[in-house]
């Protein structure tokens, strides 16, 4: 029987080898994205590093490999180290569970509704304050925010759902036909 297990290991040698080299490279990768090992800058420029040198490779695993991690890249170290606590979507559901009870609790309905996404850069952090500071707002408490503005990623998501909810709707879509068609052609004849 041993001599069985031999042949058949002998017959797979070079498959194993080829699959050993994958593995490691597998490792670097894993690598890269554990936040105790490195800062995030450090480990995005080593996982770069591995992008390189696979995505010139002549081996068709290698390519699908550095395809695969190119498309992942830009998530994987967004937000530099603020978000190393979070290691997968269960951790990320947790972190934003209680902002979403809240708001269920505020309108009364099952879903939290589109508001938390739209406006989440602002709202989870108001909506989970409690957390860290558990004693009511006093001004002193809320006096250096008095100038605070909203990102314009989260002005532009409010400005898409204004528009949005108006050409749903049958009596204000003409209206809004005509801004569009009016500030087109503005646009078109400075041009």
């Amino acid at each position: 029987m041993a001599a069985c297990i031999d042949k058949g290991l002998d017959l797979v040698k070079p498959e194993q080898e080829t699959i050993r080299c994958h593995v490691e490279t597998i490792q670097e990768v894993a690598a890269t994205l554990d936040p105790a090992a490195k800062k995030s800058a450090q480990r995005q420029s080593d996982f770069d590093a591995i992008l390189a040198r696979l995505d010139g490779d002549s081996d068709p695993i290698h390519r699908q490999m550095a395809g695969l991690m190119q498309s992942f890249r830009i998530g994987l170290f967004a937000g530099d180290d603020t978000f190393d606590q979070i290691h997968d979507n269960l951790d990320l559901e947790r972190w934003f569970r209680l902002p979403k009870g809240h708001e269920r609790r505020i309108h009364g309905h099952r879903h939290a509704g589109v508001r938390i996404v739209q406006e989440g850069p602002t709202l989870v952090h108001a909506l989970d304050a409690h957390h860290t500071h558990p004693e009511p707002f006093g001004v002193d408490d809320l006096l250096p925010y008095r100038s605070a503005r909203a990102p314009a990623c989260q002005c532009q998501a409010i400005h898409r759902r204004k528009v949005m909810r108006k050409a749903r709707s049958k009596t204000k879509r003409p209206k809004l036909l005509a801004d569009l068609e009016r500030r087109y052609q503005a646009v078109s004849s400075r041009l």
